[in-house]
């Protein structure tokens, strides 16, 4: 015997159903439900969700050459010094390629160090420089090779890793020590306040200005060229 036939309702009549349900259903929102809801609900936020500072989003177009990290010939004294936090670690040693890997190392020594206190680390430079490498033993030729690694240029008397928080300064000192023996080179703590780096001279510590070291060097008179000259013992002299 077949199943029983059920009425069909016109689609006008279904809709009119479900708004007069909604409508009956209905309720206003009121304080105790809007406090229910606000831990499932996502906060506005304008700052952008932060990013990974050892790799960059977008990769790269093409492949990057080797090139050589930038020499302040000009008299630059940008980034040798502490900016938002209150101490600082600055590279001391000649200027190098550092590798994403040592800066993680470092940046996660530095977390275990501090494990617990309260802090703020920021990072002063970004790995975006690829680097490509070929294979052991192969032939001249072939292509630059293919990519190993993200690195990072590093000029000398630039500073790496800043910390702001309420920390001792020993254990920020500490921090530093065993995040600059996880890097390549020579490294130094430094705290706000301190003075910029030309090069490797401080400017503003014994009477050394910007303004002096951006001077030609001086040349010294002929005589005393001279003077030197017939001080020096010559070749055919026994």
């Amino acid at each position: 015997m077949p199943p029983p036939r059920i009425a069909a309702m016109s689609l006008a009549a279904q809709f009119a159903q479900m708004t007069l349900l909604a409508s009956h259903t209905r309720m206003l929102p009121t304080v105790a439900s809007t406090k229910l809801l606000l831990p499932s609900t996502r906060a506005f936020s304008s700052t952008p969700r932060r990013l990974n500072w050892l790799a960059p989003k977008a990769g790269e177009s093409r492949k990057s050459r080797k090139g050589r990290c930038r020499v302040p010939t000009g008299g630059s004294m940008r980034g040798t010094t502490v900016v938002w936090g209150d101490y600082g670690l600055r590279m001391r040693d000649h200027d190098r390629r550092i590798s994403s890997t040592q800066l993680r190392i470092a940046e996660e020594t530095i977390k275990k160090r501090l494990r617990g206190m309260k802090f703020r680390l920021y990072e002063r430079v970004s790995a975006n420089i690829g680097v490509y490498t070929s294979g052991n033993e192969s032939r001249m030729g072939k292509g630059k090779g293919s990519f190993d690694h993200w690195a990072t240029r590093l000029a000398v008397s630039k500073v790496v890793f800043e910390i702001k928080g309420d920390l001792h300064e020993q254990v920020v000192r500490d921090a530093f020590r065993l995040a600059g023996n996880k890097l390549p080179g020579l490294w130094e703590f430094v705290k706000k306040g301190d003075a910029p780096k030309m090069g490797i001279t401080k400017v503003g510590v014994n009477g050394i200005t910007a303004e002096d070291l951006r001077k030609p060097r001086r040349k010294l008179p002929l005589e005393l060229h001279e003077d030197a000259a017939a001080c020096m013992p010559s070749a055919s002299s026994p």
